[in-house]
């Protein structure tokens, strides 16, 4: 099997688009869950080839989106210490905080290091013993589990210089806060691809339940959402709201037990601000009490002043609640750019305001 050509197959895309539009009575609002799924759903222009059939949602998939000014404003204090090597993923580097971003504090001279993996920082930590190393912990459920390496191989390598300030979110949660609020109106979800790798697509089945609404779980290729959308589909034809794993080839019901087992033992649930969303009980993890000395927020001083709200004009907010899309705001490729985000979504390569400007903007 071809993972990547036989999933990019024209004709059976065509076709399933084909079957679609003949069994489909009326417009689907999907909500996809993963910004990978967005830039496909884009790359791929699939939104042209089921007008009319299904109408995409773009939801709060983007780790990088979500998180809330103040976080980003808890970082740039941390990072212009004089004493600490700040570590992040690359997304993070060019979100703009309420005063500055990262990427400028380091083109100002602080130690601030883009990692290509999470496992860079116990090297800098060891190298660098007298500076205080922080790695700034961002993800959902995909990335949770390194984070937790880290501080696994931390604690065994006795490293009292290395701290995480985490930011980790889970995926359940928001969608709940969406359907409960009940602004956005959505008729059926993509489950994430790579999150339910780790959390199983189990984690899924209450909220197809309590919201009778169904779920597929596809992979990235078009074949794979296309195979989604089409079950999606033919249960809100038939009247079922179960949920559907398209992608058992890497996904299972019950996920990566030893992933889950390795998170639950060093962090725990945890209240959280989303970024358009609100605070959402239990949506975030912490470092459990028993591994608290890593914990950057308990070890220095993060307090912030009340971060500044948004520009007026950025709609990232409304855009992650599946209210509005990219080309719904004024400052959309004008304004706001790849070399100017004005918001979160322009920045991350998993926002949908990248995945506009990248593969729509022109039409």
């Amino acid at each position: 099997m071809d993972l990547i050509n036989d999933f990019r197959d024209k004709k059976k895309i065509v076709a399933i688009a084909k079957k679609i539009k003949q069994i489909a009575t009326k417009e689907l609002r999907v909500m996809e869950i993963c910004g990978g799924h967005t830039h496909s759903i884009l790359k791929f222009a699939l939104p042209s080839l089921l007008d009319g059939a299904v109408k995409f949602v773009h939801g709060p998939g983007c780790p990088v989106c979500v998180l809330p000014r103040i976080r980003i404003d808890e970082a740039c204090k941390l990072a212009s210490r004089k004493d600490v090597i700040f570590c992040t993923l690359a997304d993070m580097m060019r979100v703009p905080g309420s005063t500055t971003s990262l990427q400028k504090l380091r083109g100002e001279g602080a130690d601030i290091r883009a990692l290509y993996t999470p496992l860079d920082a116990l090297k800098i930590a060891e190298q660098n013993p007298s500076k205080n190393v922080i790695f700034f912990a961002i993800g959902f459920e995909t990335t949770t589990p390194m984070s937790t390496v880290v501080l696994q191989n931390a604690q065994k390598l006795n490293l009292k210089n290395l701290f995480l300030h985490v930011n980790h979110v889970t995926v359940p949660a928001p969608v709940k806060a969406i359907m409960q609020g009940g602004e956005a109106k959505i008729d059926a979800f993509l489950g994430p691809s790579h999150v339910s790798v780790i959390t199983g697509s189990q984690i899924y089945e209450d909220i197809a339940r309590e919201f009778k609404t169904p779920i597929a779980v596809s992979g990235f290729e078009p074949l794979d959402i296309m195979a989604g959308l089409l079950n999606l589909v033919e249960q809100s034809e038939s009247g079922t709201c179960e949920v559907f794993n398209e992608y058992d080839r890497v996904v299972s019901r019950e996920g990566n037990k030893k992933a889950q087992t390795l998170v639950a033992e060093f962090f725990e649930p945890c209240d959280f601000e989303w970024r358009g969303l609100g605070v959402i009980a239990q949506s975030g993890m912490r470092v459990r009490q028993k591994w608290r000395e890593f914990d950057a927020r308990e070890r220095f001083d993060c307090a912030v002043s009340e971060s500044k709200k948004e520009s007026r004009a950025c709609i990232c907010g409304e855009i992650l609640k599946g209210l509005k899309e990219p080309f719904d705001c004024p400052v959309f490729g004008k304004v706001c750019h790849p070399q100017n985000p004005v918001g979160s979504c322009m920045v991350s390569s998993e926002g949908a305001c990248a995945a506009y400007y990248k593969y729509a903007r022109n039409g």
